[in-house]
């Protein structure tokens, strides 16, 4: 039986990157100066405009509006022509300090005991892993973030000069009974300069783009591609479209495969188990499937806000285990510490790690030395196949 399914990445010059990027970075600089801080920042762009909001506990000093625009000039928006710019933007914050009704949620006890750390929120959390790829993630999202990488290095070294900061791209795969098979769509949609003839923009964005990214033996005749379907695409990034932060989970995750909690990840220091435990839940599936538990493994963990312990801990191997779920689900329990303190020690979460994640996905990232994306744990696993 023959399914498909399709998922989507953006540049870091889409509206809503700009924006995780902004608040993912303000967090950094608080972690770096003050590990304990409480972040929970949100920022909005429309054109000529940032406003910057949320809940900030610390004891140092960031300079938020100079972040803010080293973001927006790193991201591309150097030039006024784009409508949107890092030195002419006008920036707006409205900063408060954390409720104390949450923050008395969150101590238990002492609070650099990581044993007493209650979590910073209720909700579930989800992981997912796949072998059907070398970073261990599904194709469909895989590929979309390869191809946008590509997208913003070709604009950036100078490769594709005319390209402006603003970028989307999708990718169908062909699924034969479960199984990938063949990239079935291409969908690049890029910003350029206004003097560039569509079919020269269509004819690199194949040549320098989609096939230096894209394995050769997934691509044939009948794979079909859209490159600025709609036509030119000079207006973008703000100018053209407001961004928010968390507004790409879908893009963040796994493109649409296995589940998602409903929360986003950026600008949320990892007392937040939106964050701290959907990354832990990656962690763990990612370990299961490289141990050979499973082909493919979602993990659900269910936190309540101010309790240590988690609610609850699921597992779904679509019927590739080598063991029931719920088996699995026992072995998790006994060699991941799922808590939320324990989470933060254990990956080393207290420290700037999080604008480098906040394009391009959180998870499957090979070119960054990322706590939640190590296999250390195989180990450990396989012993109870034996």
């Amino acid at each position: 039986m023959k399914e498909y399914f399709t998922s989507e990445s953006v540049t870091e010059g889409h509206p809503d990157k700009i924006c995780d990027q902004i608040s993912d970075a303000i967090l950094d600089a608080i972690l770096e100066k003050d590990p304990m801080g409480r972040v929970a920042v949100e920022t909005f762009v429309t054109r000529g405009l940032v406003f910057i909001a949320g809940e900030i506990t610390t004891s140092c000093y960031v300079d938020i509006p100079a972040i803010a625009r080293q973001v927006i000039r790193d991201a591309g928006y150097t030039n006024p022509d784009y409508g949107f710019h890092y030195a002419n933007s006008g920036i707006m914050t409205a900063i408060q300090e954390q409720s104390p009704d949450i923050a008395q949620g969150l101590q238990g006890g002492k609070k650099d005991d990581p044993t007493k750390l209650g979590a910073g929120d209720q909700g579930l959390m989800f992981g997912y892993a796949t072998d059907e790829t070398k970073e261990f993630m599904p194709m469909p999202i895989a590929f979309s973030h390869r191809l946008a990488r590509r997208l913003a290095e070709v604009r950036k070294k100078g490769i594709l000069d005319y390209l402006r900061p603003d970028g989307k791209v999708q990718v169908t795969i062909e699924y034969e009974d479960g199984k990938a098979k063949r990239i079935r769509s291409i969908v690049v949609s890029t910003q350029h300069d206004p003097d560039v003839a569509l079919s020269k923009l269509r004819k690199d964005i194949k040549e320098k783009v989609i096939w230096p990214v894209l394995p050769p033996s997934m691509v044939d005749s009948s794979t079909k591609y859209y490159i600025n379907p709609a036509g030119k695409f000079v207006l973008g990034g703000p100018q053209a479209d407001t961004g928010l932060t968390g507004r790409k989970i879908i893009v963040d995750t796994y493109g649409g495969m296995g589940s998602h909690g409903g929360g986003s990840f950026s600008g949320k220091d990892p007392t937040k188990v939106d964050r701290s435990g959907s990354y832990a839940a990656r962690y763990v599936a990612k370990n299961i499937v490289a141990a050979k538990l499973a082909k493919k493994a979602e993990v659900r963990v269910a936190y309540a806000i101010g309790v240590v312990e988690p609610l609850s801990i699921m597992v779904n191997t679509y019927g590739t285990g080598k063991l029931p779920d719920d088996k699995i689900a026992e072995i998790i329990k006994k060699v991941f510490d799922l808590r939320p303190g324990m989470i933060i020690k254990d990956l080393k979460l207290r420290r700037p790690l999080y604008r480098q994640v906040a394009a391009y996905g959180h998870f499957g990232r090979d070119d960054l030395n990322l706590p939640w994306e190590k296999t250390n744990k195989v180990g450990a696993l396989r012993k109870y196949l034996k």
